[in-house]
């Protein structure tokens, strides 16, 4: 009798989420962020030690796992882009609005210029160099504000600017990564004008859905909200679902640009929406999210990185890629902070900060991936990974270390921060 092949898949992801959960739970025991988990058991489940997706286990189901599993995995990330769209906090953005912008901006542009002149001299083209130097733009604000968190010092003047720096950093990566992925891809021999074309219909496409996100969404979702006739149990979860998808492909579709900008425009209206409304939608996201989908984003990633492949010859070059992502936002960051108003040593912790690269930089070195611009086999993308969690590794202690530079910053108690972090 032949083997229904959905019966693979459901095998699969019940071992994927179940050693995401494992995995996730040890790193936070031990201080480390739960991503960091999920990571590493991707890696080992990958084709770098168990080779789970190729294994006999799965019969006849094997050869359209892969393929699935990346598709569940996207899902994943314009959940999780929403979630960061969701969370913004306009009012703290305002308090820190000069140094954020400079901080933001520079922190984001500085491994871009630092790093693509720096691969293409081990000899990548400068399309792989481009992404790579996006990739190293993003950052991840959750792992040095639970550093801070532990610290009592999210509620500081260093803290409040992590936050909207970060959001920043995020807005301008993801533009960063739309806009290489539309020179880099099918038209990579564009001309001048057919580039100016490209920048013209994002810029146009970007306009257009804040415009309609900003406005139209948040009164939209309140209307519903008002409306018991129309709002059924998790009615709004399900709209704001249903937002996220179609904002996910009108991006590609209409603007070119990738799909989670979409998903992250969603969620920046969305975040204006009544407060009731906003809570059901975040709960309702969580959960699917960080129950479902996005650890299956994260043990993605390292099922498509084959480290037993890594030759010792391109060990210079991931050194070099780790000490740009280091130092170019502690310059980046720290050069804008301290345009912005901050002082050398509150500059110095604000880059320090910034330096984990996190989930963010995950979706991006993905994007690479499926965009066909990265290969998952090349020295370059091992790297990047490696990189990616080396920061997510390092920045804990760093940020532990500046905050004991200079001047005593004034502490609050862990429960201010919480409510400071979770809004």
């Amino acid at each position: 009798m032949e083997q229904n092949p959905v019966i693979a898949l459901f095998l699969a992801l019940g071992i994927i989420i179940a050693a995401a959960r494992i995995a996730g739970t040890i790193t936070r025991k031990l201080d480390q962020p739960r991503v960091l988990g999920e990571l590493i058991v991707g890696v080992l489940l990958g084709p770098t030690l168990v080779d789970l997706l190729h294994s006999s286990l799965f019969g006849l189901g094997e050869a359209h796992l892969q393929q699935t599993i990346v598709e569940f995995a996207e899902l994943g990330v314009l959940l999780l882009m929403f979630k960061v769209g969701l969370e913004i906090h306009l009012d703290e953005l305002v308090k820190v609005g000069v140094v954020a912008g400079f901080a933001g901006v520079l922190g984001a542009v500085a491994p871009v210029v630092i790093a693509v002149p720096a691969v293409m001299a081990f000899g990548y083209s400068w399309q792989p160099a481009l992404f790579a130097g996006v990739t190293l733009a993003a950052t991840s604000v959750s792992i040095s504000a639970q550093v801070l968190i532990e610290l009592g010092v999210l509620r500081t003047k260093e803290g409040n600017a992590l936050l909207a720096t970060a959001l920043i950093d995020d807005v301008v990566a993801i533009l960063l990564v739309s806009l290489t992925i539309a020179i880099t891809g099918p038209t990579e021999q564009a001309d001048a004008g057919q580039l100016i074309g490209i920048i013209a219909r994002m810029a146009g496409y970007i306009v257009i859905a804040f415009t309609v996100a900003w406005f139209v969404l948040p009164r939209f979702m309140n209307w519903i909200d008002g409306h018991p006739e129309y709002r059924q149990s998790y009615g709004d979860a399900a709209v704001a679902i249903i937002l996220v998808l179609v904002f996910g492909w009108s991006a590609e579709f209409f603007g070119g640009v990738a799909a989670i900008t979409g998903a992250f425009i969603a969620g920046v209206g969305l975040s204006r929406a009544r407060g009731g409304a906003k809570r059901e939608i975040d709960m309702a996201v969580s959960n699917i999210s960080y129950a479902f989908l996005v650890p299956i984003f994260f043990v993605s990633v390292g099922l498509q990185t084959d480290l037993s492949t890594f030759p010792l010859s391109a060990l210079p070059l991931m050194i070099t890629i780790l000490v740009i992502a280091v130092i170019s936002k502690i310059l980046g960051c720290g050069l804008g902070a301290r345009l912005g108003g901050f002082n050398n040593v509150e500059s110095l912790r604000l880059g320090v900060c910034m330096i984990s690269r996190g989930e963010v930089g995950l979706i991006i070195a993905a994007l690479g991936l499926s965009n066909g611009i990265l290969n998952s086999t090349d020295p370059l993308f091992t790297s990047l990974f490696m990189v990616i969690v080396l920061t997510t590794v390092l920045t804990p202690p760093l940020v532990r270390r500046v905050f004991k530079i200079g001047e005593p910053v004034k502490t609050v108690r862990p429960q201010e921060a919480h409510e400071a972090i979770e809004g």
